[in-house]
């Protein structure tokens, strides 16, 4: 089920939204919240909600046991133990086949040729995300961040939260443990406005301008090879600007949604187009995907202490992993590199960086991020190279179809992104003027929906 078909506005949301404010206990909203994860889910495929439940079931009891247990030995067994199965799930649903491809494909570069069976195997969606979600709740119980929660359904609502459920926010336990805990007590009216506010700007990000763009830039870069100079780097803006606006529009619908069952998600863009140098982009891209692989990974390893190489070396295998949670794929591993390379050149370049105007900084930021999405869109190397010695050597090409819809659309797009407010830094008043603009851009989403089958959200393939 997704957040932009007519199944979700029309039904699912109004009877899940009705039910948990007419019941009045935190029990009865945690089993609501649980139940609306689970049927939310199962519109997917409802045979991983075993896989989701088993997942949930094993970290709740290692949090039981980080509360009985004070030996340390037995503590980081309750760590330990969680975590390896949750990532081993993860392991074998995503990479099982990028493995047994690699092991062939390197059996057969030595003249040993090996043909090791592909596994039939299902990519549950979101299972990367409640996967983070099952760990971080362990890890920071370890630690003792967290206190882990004995209300088996609270929990179960945490991991299942259907507004963050399949592509995030990543929501770390600590952030909404307060508002779960006073749910009983949570008031409709408070933030009813914000939410609605926050859904209805998600929404028209995504039907009206990454949908809008990826109708002409799909079929386009289907055909690169085709592509000139110009339109092959109109394309890959337009793709830049298609994933922000798909991916920060999931993001503004989860925490919008989050609003109106009383929960608080987290800001997860801030304006990352309008960053001055890469890492700033990567505080602002993805906030809780770069949070959990700092905290998580880059720290752990060392984070910023040590000599230079021993740095580079902690940055390089944090963005190698990011970039291979996001696919099995050499082509997200590549990514992942390049924006390790930048990383690392950012901490030696810094004092000279500083000294650039901030519209440079800026722009030549993003013409780094443009070219690294290459990689990221490529389904291959074949894909990636062609379409970089497009952008930076000179080719004739053929036009593409819907072209002056794109420019415009990447202009609009270029304009909000690089010079507009973000959502968080909106007011959302629901004053007159702003409730005529939300409700002309729902009324034009609605009908762009009547009218054609609603699109996934990129995210949810990782």
């Amino acid at each position: 089920m997704l957040f932009n078909s007519l199944g979700f506005l029309f039904t699912f949301l109004p009877i899940v939204y009705f039910v948990f404010w007419y019941l009045r206990t935190r029990q009865q909203r945690y089993v609501c919240l649980t139940v609306a994860g689970y049927v939310f889910y199962s519109f997917w495929n409802y045979r991983f909600c075993s896989l989701m439940l088993f997942s949930t079931l094993v970290s709740y009891l290692a949090g039981l046991g980080l509360l009985r247990w004070s030996d340390p030995t037995r503590r980081r067994l309750c760590a330990v133990i969680p975590v390896t199965v949750d990532l081993s799930l993860l392991a074998f649903f995503k990479y099982s086949n990028f493995l047994v491809a690699n092991v062939n494909g390197l059996f057969t570069m030595v003249h040993r040729p090996l043909a090791l069976p592909m596994i039939a195997v299902v990519l549950p969606v979101g299972i990367s995300f409640y996967t983070f979600h099952t760990i971080t709740y362990i890890i920071d119980g370890y630690r003792g961040v967290i206190t882990p929660t004995r209300n088996f359904f609270e929990f179960a609502a945490y991991v299942s939260l259907f507004p963050q459920l399949v592509a995030g926010p990543i929501v770390r336990f600590r952030q909404i443990e307060t508002d779960l805990d006073h749910i009983d007590r949570a008031d409709r009216a408070v933030d009813l406005d914000r939410g609605w506010s926050f859904f209805a700007i998600g929404l028209a990000k995504k039907v009206l301008i990454a949908d809008t763009i990826a109708a002409i830039i799909n079929p386009a870069l289907q055909t690169y090879s085709g592509l000139s100079t110009a339109t092959t780097w109109l394309c890959m803006f337009g793709y830049s600007y298609q994933l922000y606006f798909d991916f920060s529009a999931y993001s503004d619908m989860a925490v919008g949604l989050g609003y109106m069952f009383g929960l608080r998600l987290p800001q997860n863009f801030n304006s990352p187009y309008q960053a001055l140098d890469i890492s700033d982009f990567w505080r602002r891209w993805h906030i809780s995907l770069s949070s959990f692989l700092k905290d998580y990974l880059y720290i752990p390893l060392g984070g910023s202490r040590g000599g230079t190489l021993k740095v580079f070396r902690n940055l390089m295998v944090t963005m190698l992993l990011g970039g291979l949670w996001h696919g099995a794929s050499w082509t997200f591993v590549v990514w992942g590199a390049y924006h390790g390379s930048l990383l690392a050149l950012n901490r030696g370049i810094r004092t000279t960086w500083a000294r650039l105007p901030a519209w440079s900084q800026r722009a030549v930021t993003f013409l780094l991020v443009v070219v690294g999405w290459v990689l990221f869109r490529s389904d291959n190397f074949e894909m990636a190279q062609a379409i970089l010695r497009r952008m930076f050597t000179w080719q004739p090409g053929t036009a593409v179809a819907g072209a002056p819809v794109l420019v415009a659309m990447v202009v609009l797009a270029g304009l909000i992104a690089h010079g507009a407010p973000n959502t968080f830094q909106l007011r959302h008043e629901w004053k007159p003027l702003p409730v005529a603009g939300f409700a002309m851009l729902t009324l034009t989403c609605l009908f762009v929906l009547y009218g054609s089958r609603p699109s996934p959200f990129l995210y949810f393939q990782f």
